[in-house]
C-alpha cells in the first residue's frame, strides 16, 4: 500500500512539475504545499525523536539488567 501511495505522489509531482514548466502552476499554491509538507515533517520528526528517546530509555535499562545478571554469573563460577 505504501508503495502505491509513493508512486501516486510521484505521478502527482510530475504533473505539478509539468504544469510549472508550462507556466500553469501558481507559486502561491506551491508555497502552500511546501508549508504543509514542512509542517508534517516537523510533526513526524518530533514523534520520531520522542520514540527514539523511549527506545533509548528501554535499552539503557536492559543493559543495566544484563550487567546485573552477568555479576550473578561471575559470583556463581
Amino acid at each position: 500500500m505504501v508503495e502505491f501511495i509513493k508512486k501516486a505522489m510521484d505521478w502527482i509531482l510530475e504533473k505539478e512539475a509539468d504544469a510549472a514548466k508550462n507556466c500553469h502552476a501558481k507559486p502561491e499554491d506551491i508555497n502552500k504545499q511546501i508549508k504543509m509538507m514542512e509542517e508534517k515533517k516537523e510533526v513526524l520528526t518530533k514523534q520520531y525523536n520522542e520514540h527514539i528517546a523511549d527506545l533509548e530509555h528501554i535499552l539503557n535499562k536492559l543493559h543495566a539488567i544484563k550487567a546485573e545478571s552477568l555479576k550473578c554469573q561471575r559470583t556463581k563460577a
